[in-house]
């Protein structure tokens, strides 16, 4: 079988597109978190900024009903992602394996955890890149994904009016 007859998809149709007030909504959700971890970073002169935050934002704004966007896989999915990084990091060095390894091994606890999030799963490519030093999980990891979760829960109660969280 050609490498393009296994490649083809199954001819599914797109999903539906949300209604614009969604979409208004989640945006305004995003601007807001971001807003506010990159203004207490100013205010504090710590970094509360990970680059993953921005996908973070589309899970809990656009998607809030997933178990990828509960507060329990916001929070210990960064922090698991964050600490494999760093434990590989200063186990090994900045070497492509050990990156890969603590990316696959961030991975693995999230699932054996129960707190897969999609986003964190960069946060070990994210450490080996910048070389952090172990506040890096207090800061912008743990305040941070706390943060986004704070504005998650007041935002989508309070403002979008649905149940979030859906569990703890």
């Amino acid at each position: 079988m050609s490498l393009l007859k296994k490649l083809k998809s199954d001819k599914a149709g797109l999903p539906p597109r949300p209604a614009f007030k969604s979409v208004a909504l989640a945006w305004l959700g995003a601007f807001l978190a971001i807003a506010l971890t990159s203004t207490m970073s100013d205010a504090l002169a710590v970094s509360l900024v990970l680059g993953s935050f921005g996908a973070t934002c589309v899970l809990v704004f656009g998607f809030p009903d997933v178990a990828f966007s509960q507060p329990r896989n916001v929070i210990a999915g960064h922090l698991v992602s964050s600490m494999s990084g760093l434990l590989f990091l200063s186990a090994f060095g900045a070497h492509w394996w050990a990156m890969a390894a603590a990316v696959a091994t961030a991975l693995a606890l999230m699932l054996f955890l129960r707190v897969v999030h999609p986003p964190a799963g960069s946060n070990p490519v994210i450490i080996f890149m910048a070389l952090p030093t172990w506040k890096f999980l207090i800061f912008p990891t743990l305040v941070g994904s706390i943060l986004i979760v704070a504005v998650a829960l007041v935002y989508n109660k309070y403002v979008r009016k649905i149940n979030y969280p859906k569990y703890w």
